[in-house]
């Protein structure tokens, strides 16, 4: 019974995925931009607010205000503490999640359905969103870790060679800067609620609600969670990105393995170009060990256990990267090869049985990335927050089936530009 009640829900999870999912969407009165899916499949609904609150948005010398800001939004709120917050989750049997990347910060909610727990879990993220309190004593010692956490990771090759190749790549530019020692220690309670109060208004929130409600249901909930936010601007614009020179950054370290970040800053979310640069980057250094630099660089040669690219979009330009672990000794002759094989990419592109292959494994595995609620509400979080189009899910595995090795070609040329590669390495010789 369990068997066959298991292959039920397997299979009612994969005709959705498969169906795609409707997405709506509208405006709240309080100035919300509210994506919803009604899924009936599981009494689960999933409710996520994300802001243009991200690190980017930390003002120079306060790196870290934007983690530490969402970070404490869950650890008092209106007149509860965190162990009282945390204490009626679990009464409940809802969990609060969420986080803050470069461009936004968010929250997400999840809870059963039934009436009586979903009323207490949206009225705790109410008070958490719309009342937060800050508290100073949990402030220093939110603090006290995050300045431990970068102690600790300042002595690692593999955070020192990422920070090193964020600031090269972005010199001028918010998304280069990262939380250190100084900047989180003056961090000032004020400071969190100035950052609240610009940042986490309802004209800068994006709503994404799935699960078993109704569209009328989603939009009290919508309402309900963002009316009560701050008064704050809808718009707080990042500045644009600049390619940087093309550089070599040399760091010495005592560890016995040599760091390599290699890359470019490339593309921003909802460029047209960004299918034909993820189909071309599957068969680059995305796809594991079918990828070329895998080939080269670990297969033929021995020099790498592991060695990738991606592109991650952003609001502005995002990084196209290269990256891999190498013995020290032979840090150069990696190196070379990497750049071989990026070479000879940018000149040709994929062969055509390569970019079958990549087509193939992209659409037909695209299914199972949107195969529950959970992954879907990042995926709709995505498309709201970043304003892509609502047919996004429907026509990635068409879009990805018509990509030509000509358009692979075409896109890598307009982004990635070897002329103002910037190159890491930590402990190499």
């Amino acid at each position: 019974m369990k068997k066959l009640i298991l292959a039920c829900l397997l299979g009612m999870a994969t005709s959705l995925s498969q169906a795609g999912a409707k997405i709506e969407h509208w405006m709240a009165p309080s100035g919300a931009q509210v994506y919803f899916v009604e899924s009936r499949v599981v009494p689960i609904v999933d409710v996520r607010i994300d802001f243009a609150a991200g690190s980017a948005y930390a003002p120079a010398g306060k790196e870290g205000l934007a983690g530490l800001t969402r970070g404490l939004l869950d650890t008092g709120a209106g007149d509860l503490d965190e162990e009282q917050i945390a204490d009626r989750l679990a009464d409940i049997g809802a969990r609060l999640g969420g986080g803050a990347d470069l461009d936004r910060a968010g929250i997400a909610l999840r809870s059963l359905s039934s009436k009586r727990e979903l009323e207490a879990g949206l009225e705790l993220l109410r008070l958490v969103l719309q009342q937060p309190a800050f508290p100073a004593a949990v402030l220093e010692r939110e603090k006290t870790r995050a300045i431990a956490g970068i102690k600790e990771s300042d002595t690692r090759p593999a955070s020192i060679a990422a920070k090193r190749f964020s600031a090269a790549l972005y010199p001028a530019h918010p998304y280069g800067r990262s939380a250190t020692v100084e900047s989180v220690e003056k961090i000032t309670r004020e400071d969190l609620l100035a950052f609240y109060r610009t940042h986490y208004g309802a004209r800068r929130a994006f709503v994404s609600i799935i699960g078993d409600l109704s569209r009328a249901e989603a939009e009290a909930i919508a309402q309900r969670l963002t009316q009560g936010l701050p008064d704050a601007p809808a718009e707080v614009s990042l500045p644009d990105t600049a390619l940087p020179a093309r550089n070599t950054v040399r760091i010495d370290h005592p560890a016995t393995q040599a760091h390599i970040h290699i890359g470019v800053p490339a593309v921003r979310r909802g460029d047209a170009d960004y299918i034909p640069l993820l189909v071309g980057n599957y068969v680059l250094g995305g796809g594991g060990f079918v990828s070329r630099l895998m080939k080269e660089v670990r297969e033929k040669r021995g020099y790498a256990y592991s060695v990738y690219s991606y592109f991650q979009p952003q609001k502005q330009l995002g990084p196209f990267q290269v990256g891999l672990q190498t013995k020290r000794g032979q840090a150069r002759e990696a190196l070379k090869v990497v750049e071989d094989v990026l070479a000879e990419f940018l000149a040709r592109g994929p062969t055509e049985e390569e970019l079958r292959a990549a087509r193939r494994n992209l659409a037909d595995g695209f299914p199972l990335r949107i195969d529950s609620n959970r992954k879907l509400l990042e995926y709709l979080s995505v498309i709201g927050f970043y304003g892509l189009p609502l047919s996004y899910l429907d026509d990635f595995p068409r879009k990805v089936g018509a990509v030509t090795v000509a358009d692979v070609r075409t896109a890598f040329s307009r982004h990635v530009k070897p002329e103002h590669f910037v190159t890491v390495i930590v402990a190499g010789d």
